[in-house]
């Protein structure tokens, strides 16, 4: 969750006239994509294009564009005129992405509108945050587009194809898998084919947008391979704009850097996919930034887990999208994506374990149908042919491949002692956990006492996976689940072991290393718990809550804030932990007790050192899983890694610095509102932490940065490292395939992170393309060629053209900035941010500027306020001021009657002088009466009248009209001053009025000149008619009253 110490940066539009070309020239980190055109890919074969993709996007981790694919999309089907035609009454949902609301509307109705949505926008008016943004997003594919598009698209790119040979023939080459019976071997281009027709997601989607329009930062679902093609946009005719879309991408190997930069720079995570980063950020960036600029016919592939952000300009832009599952994706998901999309409740769509487990059947009777055609033909003598053919290797390796996986999720699901009962319910790949919303394979838990009725009549029943289960999420109940399947164990296990064996035989051997293990020795292997055995270790652990018990707040709890003598409220009271009993132990780094589910305990002998969960999350980078699968887990203390002030202060190793920064997530508005966290509360930041360890500096030098740049760079000089041993494509089917883009990556030659020159990691494929040179000097991006000397001109142009990007002058408003967290300058590349996030007082220091002490600081404030009080009349503004009186203890100073009691704790801004009690000479009471006037008047009416009279012939003070005339208006005395200096501003002690003249009860007008009180009194006297003459006794004055703190000696003579 963000915290004022920690700003968001605000979003900031693109301008309808940015100057892309010369926007790219002058920042070294932007490089446009690789472009191959649709005609060269035609003419090598789909092995061919396999491995570029492979090599080039999944490996690589960098976008492909494959452009010119207009000529083939038909201006009489791909139209706004047929969309409008065919499906003008058609219901969808507008996403209005200002108010982060959907709109319905029918798609005849939107289209019409995109044009007056487009005018809208102008240089001038583009930050304008009460115009609308309309985009048709997520809406399903036409049939007759996804029709047309699949004998155009290669079917190894399509959507859901199961076959990626079904349409190869002349001009693919000659190196066809094809058993006797005429049909080949089969491997899927998309696995989620396997997957049952009703099972798989659907994910051909349309895309139209306007200008103005976008998709936020984010990253693909489930660590998919993402295909998109603009099959239509506007052109400049008929008064409309010309529609593109511009890209912002980023290499896979590059994610860790750029989602710690989302997250310590810019203040967002970019797995939430909600911030829109701007032009400034990615020009900041220390990482390569590609941009493409998509027009019609622009095919783009974007790389798994490689994060991206879509600007649409014109007047209409109309896209395709979908997305592909293959063998390296399923295994970047449950290593990484799944994990991750966890914390932040994402949607599971594509059922990944579910695809495993459907392709691995698939995949074997494949393999055991093509094993029984050769062995039925002449004495075997195609057998060999056939195994060491292309394809199957392909799917030999993807088999094993898969299979690894499925290990992997047996092994988790492995009982460490077997339940007595276990519910059975049919697998239709439709539960999901109620917390996080992930795709449940087979085994998970549920709670039979949180079942609610919904409004069909149908049951809501809480079902929790049990990767939740572990990281402490559940249901109010905590414990007392029952367990669930949706596979009979017996029947995953049977199929474990045949597929087991096929792989045993192809190989031909048996390793202990490399061949498939028996399920249990498999788990013994794996040196951890399995995930079903910490769900049921916890669920001993973890006490029963019953949800029918409701327990009342106690008066405490009800009442928070204290109220003065006035009623007013006083001073917010500071919530105390509450005091836990029973099994309960104290953290070694946070000092409570907390109950023994909620630590995790050092295995070594001798140590008795505990750690709550939720310090290892935010401190050491643990999550609660990793450690409970550990059964020697060593606490940081032993391993001489913790961070905490007692361990600093000894020395006692290095503190641990986590790795990134954790902002926090708030998922109670995603999760099932039954949901609670009993073991970290994952909206807590790490802020803290990190400043503990001398790392929260929000600059690209931080350490944590450093660090995750240094492995970046190590993971891309790894795969240019193997990548060497890979054979470049054909010269000739890539001589028309060179792209300007590779060129001018070596004209910019911006010095990269390793200090070498030109970006780090080049696949053999970009090597190839970089050692052709570009002889025509033409730098080439979609449809346009622009010659350099032209970019250099446009580049020039925009430095001294005043645009109206990126000037922040035209909000009217001046953007609170991250100053002292980022460095910032005063430059229009700034990047801006919200203005309600607003810095703390002490990161807005400068760094070469010494910092104050407390000490000083407490000094400057008590001197700082005395000031205020002696040259500032005005009480009302100025510092917020506390209410809090000052008790007088009992026995000291001497004992007054009730009538001084009462006069000395008026106001003193009720009376008429202006001088304070410390400050008036003491009068006596002869003096006082000796002044009365002789004229004063008799009856109680011409008294009143007389002090109307006087009151309108008093001169008035300056600050007559600010000063309040309230029985708690602020004394003219200030607050006490620490003798310390510490100036503790809540303790205050009220000026004593002056004296009234003695024998006020005897009143006459001649006594009434000076005070009010005294006038009151006496009109009282008057009215009543009591004139009986009081007793008199000689009082003297008593000293002066002393401010501040009586001494010790007064106190013990007292």
């Amino acid at each position: 969750m963000r915290t004022a110490q920690h700003p968001q940066a605000k979003f900031d539009p693109i301008p309808p006239d940015l100057n892309l070309h010369a926007l790219v020239e002058e920042s070294p980190n932007f490089h446009w994509a690789l472009r191959i055109s649709a005609a060269q890919i035609r003419n090598i074969g789909p092995q061919e294009l396999e491995r570029l993709v492979l090599f080039h996007v999944i490996h690589g981790g960098k976008p492909l564009v494959i452009e010119k694919w207009n000529d083939r999309l038909p201006k009489s089907l791909f139209s706004p005129e047929w969309l409008e035609s065919t499906y003008n009454k058609k219901p969808e949902n507008v996403r209005d992405l200002g108010g982060q609301t959907d709109i319905p509307m029918t798609l005849g109705h939107y289209l019409r509108s995109m044009k007056l949505l487009t005018n809208q926008w102008t240089p001038t008016n583009f930050r304008d945050e009460r115009r609308q943004r309309l985009y048709l997003k997520d809406i399903d594919c036409p049939p007759e587009w996804q029709e047309h598009l699949k004998g155009v698209i290669p079917p190894n790119l399509f959507y859901h194809n199961d076959n990626i040979d079904e349409r190869s023939g002349k001009g693919y080459g000659d190196d066809m898998d094809v058993s006797q019976e005429g049909r080949a071997i089969a491997l899927a281009g998309d696995l989620m084919s396997s997957l049952p027709e009703e099972m798989r997601a659907q994910n051909l989607m349309c895309y139209i947008g306007h200008e103005g329009t976008y998709t936020p930062a984010h990253q693909e679902m489930c660590a998919s391979l993402g295909q998109n093609i603009m099959v239509d946009a506007s052109g400049g005719e008929n008064g409309e704009k010309p529609g593109s879309s511009i890209w912002f991408m980023t290499e896979t190997k590059d994610r860790e850097v750029v989602r710690e930069y989302f997250l310590s720079m810019l203040g967002h995570d970019i797995e939430i996919e909600k911030h829109f980063a701007q032009i400034n950020a990615w020009k900041k960036a220390t990482f390569p930034v590609y941009i493409v600029e998509q027009k019609v016919g622009d095919f783009i592939l974007v790389p798994p887990l490689a994060p991206h952000q879509v600007w649409n300009r014109g007047t209409r832009t109309v896209k395709v999208a979908w997305n592909r599952t293959t063998v390296e994706t399923l295994q970047l998901a449950l290593s990484e994506a799944l994990p991750k999309a966890k914390l932040v409740c994402r949607d599971e769509q594509y059922k990944n374990k579910a695809i495993i487990f459907y392709t691995l059947e698939k995949y074997y009777k494949k393999m055991v149908d093509v094993e029984r055609t050769v062995n039925n033909g002449l004495l075997g003598l195609g057998q060999n042919l056939i195994k060491n053919s292309t394809r199957m290797k392909q799917m030999t390796s993807d088999f094993k491949a898969l299979f690894k996986l499925y290990t992997n999720i047996l092994v988790d699901e492995m009982f460490a002692t077997k339940e007595k009962e276990v519910d059975y319910v049919e697998f239709d790949s439709n539960i999901t956990c109620s917390y996080c919303r992930a795709n449940i394979f087979n085994r998970f838990l549920t709670c039979k006492h949180c079942i609610r009725q919904l409004v069909n009549g149908d049951e809501d029943i809480y079902d929790i996976c049990m990767e939740c289960y572990a990281m402490g999420r559940s249901c109010c109940c905590v414990s007392d689940l029952s367990w669930c399947e949706q596979w009979r164990w017996s029947h995953l296990v049977d199929r474990y072991e045949t597929w087991r064996a096929l792989i045993i035989k192809d190989d031909g051997y048996i390793s202990f290393e490399t061949s498939p293990l028996p399920l249990e020795l498999a788990r013994v292997k794996s040196g951890k718990k399995s995930v079903a055995q910490i769900c049921q270790e916890q669920l001993r652990m973890r006490p029963w809550r019953d949800i029918t018990q409701v327990k009342e707040p106690s008066d405490r709890e009800e009442t928070d804030i204290e109220i003065d003598y006035n009623k007013r409220p006083m001073k917010k009271r500071k919530k105390k932990r509450k005091k836990k009993r029973g099994d309960v132990y104290r953290c070694h780094v946070c000092q409570h007790k907390d109950y023994k589910y909620k630590l995790a305990f050092c295995s070594n002998q001798g140590c008795t050192d505990a750690y709550c969960y939720g310090v290892l999350y935010r401190a050491f980078d643990m999550m609660p899983q990793d450690v409970m699968q550990n059964e020697r887990w060593q606490c940081p203390k032993c391993l001489e890694i913790c961070n905490c002030a007692a361990c600093r202060r000894t020395g006692n190793g290095v503190p641990y610095i986590p790795k990134t920064t954790l902002l926090g997530h708030d998922t109670r508005r995603v999760a099932d509102d039954r949901s609670v966290d009993t073991l970290v509360d994952f909206r807590v930041h790490n802020l803290m932490w990190l400043k503990s360890v001398g790392d929260e500096s929000r600059s690209m030098s931080s350490k944590r940065m450093q660090r995750l740049q240094q492995e970046a760079e190590a993971e891309k000089v790894k795969q240019a490292e193997l990548a060497t041993q890979i054979p470049a494509l054909p010269v000739s089917a890539l001589t028309e395939s060179l792209d300007a883009s590779m060129q001018q990556q070596v004209a910019n030659s911006y010095p990269g992170q390793n200090g070498t020159q030109g970006p780090p990691g080049l696949a053999p494929m970009e090597e190839y393309a970089l050692s052709l040179g570009a002889p025509d000097g033409h730098q080439q991006n979609g449809d346009r060629e622009v010659p350099a000397a032209e970019v250099a001109d446009i580049s020039m142009a925009m430095a001294q053209d005043q645009s109206s990007y990126p000037d922040p002058s035209v909000l009217g408003r001046e953007p609170m900035l991250g100053m002292g967290d980022y460095e910032q300058d005063d430059s229009p590349d700034k990047i801006l941010f919200d203005l309600y996030q607003v810095h703390a007082a002490d990161s807005m220091l400068i760094d070469n500027k010494p910092e104050m002490s407390e000490y000083s600081k407490r000094k400057f404030r008590v001197a700082k306020r005395r000031a205020r009080q002696e040259n500032h009349d005005d009480p009302d503004s100025g510092e917020p001021r506390f209410h809090h009186r000052k008790r007088s203890k009992l026995g000291l100073g001497p004992q007054r009657d009730a009538q001084e009691v009462a006069l000395s704790n008026m106001d003193p801004a009720l009376f008429s002088g202006d001088e304070t009690v410390a400050d008036a000479p003491a009068e006596e009471p002869q003096q006082a009466q000796s002044e009365a006037r002789p004229d004063a008047p008799q009856h109680p009416s011409d008294l009143l009248q007389a002090v109307e009279d006087e009151n309108e012939t008093q001169k008035p003070r300056a600050y007559s009209f600010n000063r309040p005339a309230f029985r708690h208006a602020p004394p003219k005395v200030g607050y006490r001053d620490d003798e310390d200096g510490e100036g503790k501003f809540n303790e205050i002690v009220i000026s004593r009025p002056r004296r009234p003249p003695d024998g006020i009860t005897n009143s006459k007008p001649e006594d009434v000149k000076h005070d009010f009180i005294d006038l009151a009194t006496a009109a009282i006297i008057a009215i009543t008619g009591n004139t009986t003459p009081a007793a008199q006794t000689p009082r003297t004055a008593p000293p002066p009253k002393k401010r501040g703190r009586p001494r010790k000696s007064d106190v013990s003579a007292a």
